[in-house]
């Protein structure tokens, strides 16, 4: 692998002792906005994952992560500041990506704030999990029909070819292709981005918008998968998927987000899950200037707990993520990154130079990883059997019901047999 632009970044790469703060494919919101001050009480993640502690080793300060997504509003308090360039490769955007363009438009900030998200003011706001990483922003427009002048294919190639030539150190992809393959272009631009020392995080997708199994860029080898789990660190069944380029997971269910037009929501999905991960690489490549992405990669899964489960597995990969084991444990160094070789696939899979070209693989609708469908209301689940009911109410009631409706048949068909039998003794 070649070796990253070590002057550019070395200069900029800063070792940090404590400062502060920081879901893809688009996520649709999940609960009602909350409120500035109560925002940092529902950041569970923070404490209980220990972000939090991290932060007195490094907050991410000279690392910067490229979101590829629907655009990051730098109008956003809490983002202000943290976006050091953007582009738009849609042609539906402003050219330095801070518009927000698409169906959600929303997705991309809400993603940069869990992210890098500063606070609103001291100890309120969104406040992300590498809260002094900077921001490179590229906005892509999803969708078939979105009126964007480029594919859905040659967005997302441009938007990773320019994030990496513009000085991306992380790039945080949630969204999903929906499909296991990727086209030949992509080939090229994953390359140039492994070529310079770029680690890329995508989302795994999310079992409750359909996507049951992982598809690309969650499937490039070299990539890091990111799969989610629920508040008590188990496999999350909406808001996550499963496949084996799953390398870690992370928290994906009641993540708090900021949207463009500075409010809150909460909302569940691997597109949530990934900029965490996204985070947590900006805190070990700032910890550690001097480790090429295969060693970043390998800290951030070596160090992952996998909680009893098989390592390498479908659901967790290698664990859950452990921030400060990942900053703090002595880990041996890798020659090559232990998520695969990008290079090596394509030597396998595509056709060598000078046969007939492979055929492109059909240009695909490229989605974020939509939300799980929210969950019916009480009232509508009060209508609905469950095995309580069954046994106890409408079970009894219709045995009742049908004693009592035999009870009455027989007692009409008595009625009748006397009537008969008093007209025939009168006659």
């Amino acid at each position: 692998m070649t070796g990253r632009r070590r002057g550019g970044r070395a200069s900029r790469i800063v070792r940090g002792l404590a400062l502060a703060a920081a879901t893809a494919a688009l996520v649709g919101v999940g609960a009602a906005p909350a409120h500035a001050d109560t925002v940092r009480d529902l950041e569970y993640w923070l404490s209980e994952y220990g972000f939090s502690t991290a932060w007195n080793t490094t907050k991410g300060k000279g690392v910067t992560v490229a979101v590829i997504d629907t655009g990051v509003a730098g109008t956003v308090v809490e983002l202000k500041g943290a976006i050091t360039g953007g582009t738009d490769v849609s042609g539906l955007g402003s050219p330095d990506g801070q518009t927000p363009v698409g169906e959600k438009p929303e997705h991309g900030t809400m993603v940069a704030s869990l992210l890098a998200g500063r606070g609103s003011t001291p100890g309120n706001g969104v406040i992300g999990v590498a809260p002094e990483a900077s921001i490179l922003t590229a906005s892509v427009a999803f969708g078939e029909d979105t009126g964007a002048a480029a594919s859905n294919d040659d967005q997302i190639a441009e938007a990773v070819t320019w994030a990496v030539d513009n000085g991306a150190d992380v790039i945080n992809m949630s969204l999903t292709r929906n499909t296991r393959d990727w086209p030949e272009s992509w080939d090229a631009a994953f390359m140039h981005a492994f070529e310079h020392d770029v680690v890329i995080v995508a989302a795994a997708g999310n079992r409750g918008s359909g996507t049951t199994e992982v598809g690309a860029p969650a499937t490039i080898p070299g990539v890091l998968t990111v799969a989610g789990v629920d508040r008590e660190g188990n496999a999350s069944f909406d808001a996550s998927s499963q496949g084996i380029t799953i390398a870690v997971a992370a928290p994906s269910e009641d993540l708090v987000g900021v949207r463009p037009d500075g409010s809150y929501v909460q909302w569940s999905g691997t597109s949530a899950a990934a900029p965490i991960v996204s985070g947590l690489v900006a805190l070990v490549r700032a910890q550690y200037p001097e480790l090429d992405a295969a060693n970043v990669i390998n800290r951030v899964i070596s160090t992952a707990d996998p909680k009893g489960h098989p390592v390498g597995g479908p659901l967790y990969g290698y664990g859950i993520i452990d921030p400060v084991a990942a900053l703090t444990e002595d880990v041996p160094k890798v020659e090559a990154n232990p998520l695969g070789s990008l290079s090596d696939w394509i030597r396998l899979h595509r056709r060598a130079s000078g046969e007939a070209p492979a055929t492109e693989a059909p240009d695909e609708q490229i989605v974020p990883n939509a939300d799980p469908p929210l969950p019916e209301s009480a009232s509508t689940q009060t209508l609905l059997p469950t095995s309580w009911t069954l046994a106890y109410i409408t079970i009894p009631l219709s045995l009742v019901a049908g004693f009592g409706t035999l009870a009455a048949l027989l007692g009409i068909g008595a009625t009748r047999h006397i009537r008969r039998s008093t007209r025939g003794g009168g006659d």
